[in-house]
């Protein structure tokens, strides 16, 4: 790989990024076109129905015989509501197809890069770890049952996120707060337990506001009773989607009052009293939700993690301690030695005065 082929991938990555959020069921890519070191055109996928990366770049690029695309992911090889990525390219006479990360649908077994292969056209697949990232909730939605989930938490330095039970404190700065809102963009879907609902309030949603083509949607996940039915969460919002609720479906005479606001969505047996996490997940899959971000608390986090059901965290250590006896520990009852085991970080940084800590979860 020369200089100049990482500089145009650079550029297809930063084309990809503007879809993410949008374009879900199907991923974020980008494409640019090249020909003898100049950019011919470019494109990236807007939304889920309409033109992909490589038919926007085409366009854009008018003329393309000999030239060399720069794609983010495995061009497709199926016909569905749009063509074939990989027959336009051959289509259009490309020379060589340079490819940031292969397509991990089971589906596509590398259908896309045989298909260039066999029209003699070179292919280069990088492996291009940011690449990778950013397909990663579709990469695991493809594959599983559920949607990809990824679970946010705040602590302080002694392992507290609140001070007492049953109230808000302030753990990180400001410059953390905005770092959140923005991670709501990437993500279909962003949860909380029914107990945030109760002690913040929450609107759940980002400020100021962001454009993107996929309504937002907020979950609230009830264990076992209902939140009341004038929480913010539920108030109307532009480019919103209702909120839903998850709750336990041997409960459903609880849950009435939530019917006017909210997509309640009751999962698991007809006697179960408390929510199975599990079944829950799979729900919101069954509705279109593909990748999830928790934002807590201490019992829905702890809880997703004891049942296998968190892929990613996102770890806010603030530089502050709780030394009160009533301090709530960030994840309620958790086996932390097994999480030690389980999570490999793979982003350290600082987001204004307090650090983030990311990695993926393999259980």
């Amino acid at each position: 790989m020369s200089e100049l082929d990482r500089l145009f991938m650079d550029r297809a990555l930063e084309l990809a990024a503007r879809g993410v959020g949008s374009t879900a069921p199907n991923p974020a890519v980008g494409c640019v076109i090249v020909r003898d070191g100049r950019v011919l055109g470019e494109g990236y996928h807007h939304r889920a129905g309409e033109a992909h990366a490589e038919a926007n770049a085409l366009a854009a690029a008018g003329d393309a015989r000999g030239a060399t695309a720069y794609v983010t992911l495995e061009p497709c090889n199926h016909v569905g509501r749009t063509p074939a990525c990989a027959q336009s390219l051959i289509g259009a006479g490309v020379a060589r197809v340079v490819i940031g990360a292969a397509d991990p649908n089971p589906k596509t077994d590398g259908g896309g890069i045989r298909a260039l292969r066999d029209a003699g056209i070179r292919v280069d697949v990088l492996a291009d770890a940011r690449a990778v990232q950013l397909i990663e909730p579709f990469a695991f939605a493809v594959r599983h049952d559920r949607p990809f989930v990824a679970l946010k938490m705040a602590m302080s330095l002694d392992g507290k996120a609140s001070a007492t039970q049953g109230t808000t404190t302030a753990i990180t700065g400001e410059a953390w707060r905005l770092f959140v809102r923005d991670l709501r963009i990437a993500y279909d879907a962003v949860m909380v337990g029914a107990g945030t609902i109760r002690v913040d309030d929450s609107q759940l949603t980002v400020r100021p506001p962001s454009h993107r083509l996929r309504p937002y949607t907020r979950v609230v996940v009830c264990e076992t009773d209902a939140v009341p039915a004038s929480s913010n969460v539920f108030r109307g919002v532009a480019d919103y989607a209702r909120t839903i609720v998850l709750a336990p479906a041997g409960a459903r005479e609880r849950f009435g009052e939530l019917d006017a606001v909210a997509n309640v969505t009751f999962v698991g047996a007809a006697s179960d009293a408390q929510l199975d996490l599990r079944a829950a997940m799979r729900a919101l899959r069954d509705a279109g939700v593909q990748s999830v971000l928790c934002e807590g608390g201490p019992t829905l986090g702890a809880r997703l993690l004891a049942g296998g059901l968190v892929d990613r965290v996102y770890w806010g250590v603030a530089p502050r301690f709780f030394t009160a006896p009533r301090a709530v520990p960030v994840l309620a009852g958790a086996n932390l030695a097994t999480l030690r085991e389980s999570v490999r970080f793979d982003r350290v940084e600082m987001i204004g005065e307090d650090a983030l800590l990311t990695g993926r979860v393999h259980v």
